[in-house]
């Protein structure tokens, strides 16, 4: 009976890790796509010959890419964003966690915060009136129309809560006894402990702040002003509007020549690298932040 039980325990474990691998095959081969495209020559792209494997292989997309000036343009505004805004939601973010960790006793007005908080995150303005409260701040085609809509995440908020909730209240009084401050007590008891959920909230920033393009549409009138996705974007939709309108032979081969599906393609593995490089340093911390702080509350 405990064989038969065993069996049924191994096969049941074959069939979810079988699951898994088809799925993260379905994930990785739009990628393994876009690769392939970005190393293939630009007939094969327009004849759709292209799969997993690089068809006339060449590296011109990317000898194209190192002498767009526009394109690294919008690489740095792109890193600058990612940087500012990643200070900026750690700062704020620790700032108010902190407080709303505490008990009614200690923090009178904390479930009113919270209910604003919760509705705040629920419900917000839309898009016009955030447009509008942008553009009256004179932000418009500043990279702080990027950062500021988004500088504090509340859910992000919620969860360095829950982590500082559980906290040993024994560190934060002997640091009190020992004369330590409110700001000291955070900066020298809590963050030293909250490596995860810090390394779970500073992914979420990185990788919201990098893949934004809708923010460059909307904020961003000159294309000097576009962070990279945006930049990208706007790429693509240029060339599948050019492609839908017809036209002579001739001009679909200078469309091509111009801005090919191939550099597109190569431009968007560019910049997906920064993000391959930065999720395995934070990796081993994102399961941990993210059930140790979302356990209460």
């Amino acid at each position: 009976m405990v064989q038969k039980k065993g069996i049924v325990s191994n096969m049941g474990k074959g069939a979810i890790y079988l699951i898994v691998f088809l799925l993260g095959v379905i994930c990785l081969l739009p990628l393994l796509n876009i690769v392939a495209v970005s190393f293939s020559g630009s007939a094969a792209v327009a004849a759709n010959r292209v799969g997993i494997f690089p068809v006339d292989f060449t590296v011109a997309a990317y000898e194209k890419i190192l002498g767009d000036h526009q394109f690294w343009r919008s690489f740095g505004i792109s890193v600058a964003r990612v940087v500012l805004a990643l200070l900026l939601n750690l700062i704020l973010i620790m700032l108010m966690a902190y407080p709303l960790s505490k008990s009614k006793r200690e923090f009178k007005g904390r479930n009113i915060y919270m209910d604003l908080l919760i509705f705040a995150m629920l419900f917000n303005g839309g898009m016009i009136p955030t447009y509008i409260v942008i553009k009256n701040l004179g932000l418009l085609n500043t990279i702080w129309a990027l950062i500021l809509p988004g500088a504090v995440p509340i859910f992000s908020v919620i969860m360095v809560m829950n982590f500082f909730m559980g906290v040993p209240k024994a560190l934060e009084e002997a640091a009190v006894i020992d004369g330590a401050t409110p700001l000291q007590v955070l900066t020298k008891v809590y963050l030293p402990c909250s490596k995860p959920v810090i390394a779970t909230i500073a992914l979420f920033s990185i990788v919201g702040s990098w893949n934004d393009f809708f923010s460059g549409l909307l904020y961003m009138t000159k294309v000097n002003n576009y962070p990279l996705q945006t930049y990208i974007q706007s790429l693509n939709v240029k060339l599948e509007d050019m492609l839908n309108a017809g036209g002579s032979i001739s001009s679909l081969v200078n469309i091509m020549d111009v801005s090919a599906q191939n550099l597109n393609a190569a431009k968007i593995v560019v910049s997906v690298i920064p993000l391959l490089l930065i999720y395995p340093l934070l990796q081993k911390y994102l399961i941990t932040g993210i059930v140790v702080g979302s356990v209460k509350e």
